[in-house]
């Protein structure tokens, strides 16, 4: 766990309760979860596969890859989101693991072994994200795959600037990071991958200027 895990947790716990009202993170408008559930089939192997969703937040993902088939193993640092994330699965008829960890060191209750290991808006958040990538990609299966959404924001999301002062000083990637920077640290530890473009609207539940992508790497 970072040093200032409980002062990371509660930061994250405090938005818990409203985190889903963004459309892109509670999915809860039909055309952005639409959106959401047609690039995550277009990035995941044939179902059923194993992910493990780091940084699962409130479960949204989570629950459009239970949906899809797959069985999702999520993680996140903050107990309140994780306790969010629980109730949606359940309340959806699904029976997923969704545990409080560091996503960046994911603990081995969550499995030591999967087809894909997911993670969106995530690496601006750790402290060594060049190590957190090694380990996930030694959590895949031969032939595993890492999808990473991700982006480089012109301004801070709402809360996510000053407000977050519980190490952000010790983030390299704080305010996101750019897919050539990205695609840099990933090229040696893969065999191939692949960068998309994430601007549609639809997925954001509005137009957005700032560079988002995903990027899907085979191990």
């Amino acid at each position: 766990m970072p040093e200032n895990s409980a002062s990371i947790a509660s930061f994250w716990d405090a938005f818990a309760a409203s985190f889903d009202e963004e459309a892109d993170h509670g999915l809860r408008d039909p055309h952005v979860r639409a959106a959401w559930a047609g690039r995550l089939r277009s990035w995941m192997p044939p179902s059923p596969a194993d992910v493990l969703d780091l940084g699962c937040g409130t479960g949204s993902l989570s629950l459009v890859l239970a949906e899809q088939g797959h069985r999702p193993v999520g993680v996140d640092l903050a107990p309140l989101m994780v306790e969010q994330a629980r109730r949606k699965l359940t309340a959806a008829g699904f029976d997923a693991l969704m545990t409080v960890g560091d996503a960046s060191n994911p603990p081995a209750r969550a499995g030591m072994s999967f087809d894909v290991i997911l993670s969106r808006h995530l690496l601006w958040t750790l402290p060594a994200p060049d190590q957190a990538l090694r380990r996930w990609i030694g959590l895949l299966r031969p032939g595993g795959r890492l999808v990473l959404i991700e982006g480089r924001w012109a301004s801070s999301e709402p809360g996510e600037d000053q407000s977050y002062e519980v190490g952000s000083g010790a983030m390299p990637w704080m305010g996101g990071v750019e897919a050539e920077q990205l695609v840099r640290a990933l090229r040696p530890l893969v065999k191939t991958l692949s960068v998309e473009p994430l601007l549609d609207p639809a997925l954001w539940g509005r137009s957005v200027q700032d560079e988002r992508y995903a990027i899907v790497a085979f191990a």
